[in-house]
Formats: structure tokens, sequence, C-alpha cells
């Protein structure tokens, strides 16, 4: 939610480049967590398998949309997913614990033909705006392959990681990437990463959501803002 904003407004990218650089540091970023997360026991791969193959396959449609849409469209787009994001982050956890199944993590055919869909709509979200999609991925796990929250945030990490690759390779040989920024840009996320790890545990979670949603949602609206008025400058 962050990436694209900052490629695209503090360092000058057009969106069409943001989009698979953003993916490229979420991709790289999102794998160290989901090692961290594996080796804390909350990854279930049988659950990421079920649930990557409709996701890579919206992701790879979503580059192609891409497209076919202008930059500026795009930023709309982004910014309609930020603002949904920053809504889903001020719903209670415990909304969504409510309905928390705890099981071994092996989702049965029926439950991922379920995820099918889910995962191509997430995908598709990946590959045309740029963003990983961690608050849609993790509701799914939880409703559609049972997984428990906890579970689900790891498995998200693992998914994301495979979008993001998907989405990179998607853009290859269409847009011209800026690969020194990339690594630049991931090594700091990765710093921010590990430091954010260790502060989470001394900063109150209801508070942390509600401001980081707040934020986002006044991202959202400069966006929308500079982007639907007339004569604003298009990215």
């Amino acid at each position: 939610m962050l990436t694209v904003p900052i490629l695209v407004y503090v360092f000058g990218f057009p969106m069409k480049a943001a989009v698979p650089m953003s993916l490229g540091v979420v991709g790289v970023t999102s794998a160290i967590g989901a090692l961290r997360h594996r080796r804390g026991g909350s990854v279930r791969l049988p659950a990421a398998l079920a649930f990557a193959p409709g996701a890579i396959l919206g992701t790879l449609l979503g580059t192609r949309l891409a497209a076919l849409v202008s930059g500026r469209t795009q930023l709309v787009l982004f910014a309609l997913v930020m603002g949904a994001a920053a809504l889903a982050m001020l719903r209670p956890p415990r909304a969504l614990a409510a309905v928390d199944r705890p099981g071994e993590g092996t989702p049965t055919l029926r439950e991922a033909v379920r995820a099918l869909p889910a995962g191509l709509g997430v995908g598709v979200l990946t590959g045309l705006v740029g963003v990983g999609g961690g608050f849609l991925i993790v509701p799914a796990l939880v409703l559609l392959l049972g997984l428990p929250i906890h579970q689900a945030v790891g498995t998200s990490l693992v998914v994301i990681a495979v979008n993001s690759a998907a989405g990179v390779a998607g853009y290859l040989g269409r847009v011209t990437l800026d690969w020194a920024t990339m690594a630049g840009f991931t090594a700091i996320a990765i710093v921010g990463v590990l430091g954010g790890a260790a502060l989470a545990p001394r900063v109150p979670a209801t508070r942390l959501r509600r401001g980081f949603a707040g934020f986002l949602i006044a991202m959202a609206a400069l966006i929308l803002l500079q982007n639907l008025v007339p004569g604003s400058p298009g990215r």
C-alpha cells in the first residue's frame, strides 16, 4: 500500500513502472516474512498451494489488463483498493476470529475449488495495480480454507511472494524497470520489516491499526483528488 505511492510521488516513476517495481519489493520482503513465520510453524504450504494457482493466473491476467488502461486509471483503482484496505483494517479482528476454524491446514478438494475465484480476483488486483492483497488473502484463507488467523497471516505471505514474482514476470519486456532503485528500496524495506517486528509487541495493536487506516484513507483521498479533478497532471 505504501510502495506504489512512494515510487510514483517521491521517486517520480510513472505508474506503469511503479507497479512491477513495487511487486519486486513486496515479493522479496514477503518471502522473508514467510520464512520467519515458517520457522514459527504458522505457514501451511498445502493451503498456499491451493490458493496460489488462481492467484497466479489472475496476476498474469492483471498485467495484461494493465496494458489496456492508462496510468491515471491504475492510480484511481489503486486509491479505491487502498480505501477498501483501510476500511478492512478498521473492522475489529474478533469479527474474523469468530469464524476461525482451526484445522490441519490441508484443504479439501472442494475447498481448493472454492478458493480459485478468490485467488483469481486477488491476482487481478495484484497484476493491475501492484498491491499484494494481504487484506483480502487472509480472510479468504480463513473463510474458504479454514485456517486459524495466525496461520492465515503466515500463509498469505507465501501467496503474496509468489503473486509478486508472477507480476514482475508479466511486466518484463513491456516496461522499463530501474533494478538499482528496486534493490535499494528492497534493502531498506527488509531493515524496516525486521525493525517493525521488534517494535510490534510494544505498540498497541488497535492504535496502530486505526492510525495506519486513517493514513491510508488520507492517501487515497489525495490520489483520487489529483487524478479525478479536471486539469490535474496524469501519471
